[in-house]
């Protein structure tokens, strides 16, 4: 799917000591450092203005705390061509001392074990927050620290519409029907649907995944192996159900299969729509503009069929790895450390507002964080969430926002819909060399 975070000066100062001496047993030489009493670590991130944003704030606060380690950042392209970029720095041995990429199943095509360094048991790890370590880990050994925060994929809705028809969060999808057939009855669109940018379309599918993990807690590796599909697992299949039925029952607006994401903030936004099924990052760029959504949006996972096992998909951030081939080991890792630190979080919190809870031990939301991201930071103190299948298995077809759109609109049965993209991914995974396929 495209998706495509306070302490004082003294405590600041605390932690970036103790970041100094905690990771002073590594084995690079820094003779950059013992030289010239100073070192330069470059540090390659992708050009989108999130990333840029964040990027800086760590690299300047850390060099306030560090003044004889120069943090120098560089620019790629994101999609493919960063991609490539990354792969064939890492295979020519080109690679900048530390740099950000995706966490998850696109990692493990970087094969980590010969391009980047071991970070397993390390202190740099010592706040990274434990269910985020396997999405940059790779048989056993982890090799990244979280940039940024995680967002929840689910149900961004409007808050004074529900608090208007005295409507509850729903802890199941009959619930989630009928305060849809309540809002509906108001005259107010249940459903936002936004098919002109396609993408959208995919998140009553890949939002449901906790509810499919909780289901079938072995689905991700079964899937993986091709032991086990969409069509044939009813858990999985109720995406497509639940896509099928929005539809069926009218609760899409007029409009729906013209309409863009940023239509559809708006629309949310105004109370003309009730729910929209989104990711938690399209809402801090939007409150620019309308900044009544901060408080006015919330979030809630997709509901599945029991209350008591409510929770939400999530949307991992991506890893700051450090290049097996840096001669600056120390210094990378006293970044790193620092950038796994409730100081960091801070900083990058002043520099982008948080879509949602970060994945360090100690780093709160700020007092003024969106709604949404507070609703996030709930699930994850609950310990209910999981993270979306596309972090825990690299098999995704390229098709499934056609699809979506397709079941969505109408036009596709949920059961034709499930079983054209196990088909789809048929391609991606006899290309990965997956055992099974």
């Amino acid at each position: 799917m495209k998706t495509s975070h306070r302490m004082t000066g003294a405590a600041l100062a605390v932690l970036a000591m103790a970041a100094l001496t905690s990771c002073g047993s590594g084995s690079g030489s820094d003779s950059g450092t013992a030289a010239t009493g100073s070192v330069t670590l470059k540090f390659l991130i992708d050009n989108s203005s999130a990333t840029v944003n964040t990027a800086k704030a760590l690299a300047d606060t850390f060099m306030q705390a560090n003044p004889r380690i120069k943090v120098e950042t560089e620019t790629r392209p994101g999609g493919s061509e960063g991609d490539n970029i990354v792969k064939t720095r890492l295979s020519t041995g080109d690679m900048s001392d530390v740099f950000w990429y995706n966490s998850g199943s696109l990692l493990q095509a970087l094969n980590p074990a010969q391009t980047m360094v071991d970070l397993t048991g390390d202190p740099v790890l010592a706040n990274v927050a434990k269910d985020f370590l396997p999405v940059v880990s790779q048989d056993g050994k982890v090799y990244g620290v979280p940039g940024g925060t995680a967002m929840g994929g689910g149900i961004l809705y409007n808050r004074k519409v529900y608090e208007q028809l005295k409507l509850e969060v729903p802890k199941t999808w009959a619930d989630f029907t009928a305060n849809s057939d309540k809002i509906k009855a108001a005259g107010i669109a249940p459903v936002i649907g936004t098919f002109k940018d396609t993408w959208t379309s995919q998140l009553f599918v890949l939002g449901d995944y906790y509810n499919v993990q909780a289901a079938v807690p072995t689905f991700a590796q079964d899937y993986t192996a091709n032991k086990a599909k969409f069509a044939t697992t009813p858990a999985a299949q109720t995406g497509f159900d639940h896509l099928a039925e929005v539809h069926a029952k009218g609760y899409l607006q007029e409009g729906f299969g013209s309409a863009t994401a940023d239509q559809g903030m708006k629309l949310l936004a105004e109370g003309k729509g009730a729910h929209y099924p989104m990711l938690s990052s399209q809402l801090p760029p939007f409150v620019a503009t309308m900044p009544q959504a901060a408080t006015d949006i919330g979030f809630f996972g997709i509901p599945g069929t029991d209350a008591a096992k409510n929770g939400a998909t999530i949307w991992e951030p991506a890893g700051i790895y450090i290049a097996k081939t840096t001669e600056n080991l120390e210094a990378a890792k006293k970044f790193l450390a620092f950038v796994a630190s409730p100081a960091a979080a801070d900083a990058v919190t002043k520099a982008v507002p948080p879509a949602g809870p970060y994945r360090i031990t100690g780093a709160k939301l700020p007092d003024d964080a969106i709604q949404a991201a507070k609703d996030l930071q709930a699930y994850v103190d609950e310990g209910t969430t999981a993270p979306a299948l596309e972090f825990v298995s690299p098999v995704k077809g390229p098709s499934l926002e056609q699809i979506t759109v397709a079941v969505g609109s109408g036009l596709t049965s949920a059961a034709e819909g499930a079983a054209q993209y196990d088909k789809d991914v048929e391609k991606q995974a006899k290309q990965l060399g997956l055992a099974g396929w």
